[in-house]
């Protein structure tokens, strides 16, 4: 089994809070708002839709250690080990269940 590569260290000075978090704000407010589109359409039943409500519980549930970012790969990922017999539709970004 191959050992886990040690990410490279930020460059001295480097802060995420200051490089990110419009961006990350933004984001927020991006998937709110599609949301909020989503409720008045009466969508919140979506596979999709619910996919996304649960990957933000699953963010907001306060960890201590890190990993969110693949905690919600897994969040839209199939957990099965095989494929099924007809797949979804084309990028649905992510698996029905």
């Amino acid at each position: 089994m191959a050992k886990p590569r040690t990410p490279p260290s930020p460059a001295p000075g480097y802060d995420p809070v200051d490089a990110g978090f419009l961006d990350a704000r933004g984001k927020l407010i991006e998937v709110a708002a599609f949301l909020d589109r989503a409720e008045r359409r009466g969508r919140l039943a979506d596979y999709r839709v619910r996919a996304l409500r649960g990957a933000l519980k699953k963010l907001s549930a306060h960890k201590k250690n890190a990993g969110r970012a693949a905690r919600m790969l897994r969040a839209f990922s199939d957990p099965t080990a095989a494929p099924g017999r007809r797949a979804g539709p084309p990028a649905a970004g992510t698996w029905k269940k």
